[in-house]
This record gives structure tokens, sequence and C-alpha cells, in this order.
């Protein structure tokens, strides 16, 4: 499954010079592919596309990022309805 992520942080708890916004997650969690990853740096805004198997892993994969940032988490396809 494919998840659309949504991760962000206030100002005061920005990575910036402490591993910037790849401190936030785990991109070596099991069970998870990061697909992309685009940052607004103005906004202290992630926006990641990963594949995985089920949600908990997803959940892994966020742990870092889980004490100061804010995530939306939405499952995306390129499939149409039928």
């Amino acid at each position: 499954m494919v998840f659309h992520i949504k991760q962000w942080h206030a100002p005061a708890d920005c990575p910036y010079g402490k591993g910037g916004p790849q401190s936030l997650f785990d991109a070596s969690a099991a069970g998870v592919t990061v697909r992309g990853t685009w940052f607004v740096f103005s906004q202290h805004t992630s926006y990641l596309i990963v594949e995985a198997d089920d949600i908990m892993s997803v959940h892994a994969f966020l742990k870092p990022g889980m004490p100061v940032s804010n995530v939306e988490i939405t499952p995306v396809t390129d499939q149409p309805m039928p």
C-alpha cells in the first residue's frame, strides 16, 4: 500500500543543524520503502511518499519525529475506482 505523509513541526522544534528533516523519520525502518521526499523549509513541512504493507510499519518509520512533529497519513492509489 502507498501512503502520502505530511509531516510538520514548530519553528522552535526545527531539526536544522541537528540532522535536518531526514532526522524526523527512519528511512531504514523495516517494511517501508521511501518512494520520494520533498521539503518546504520555509513552512517547516515535509511531504513523503512511502510504500508499506501495514500502518504499523509506517508508525515505526515516523517514530523519530513523533516527539516534535505533527503527521497526516493518507493511503493513496493510482488505481481508478471500478
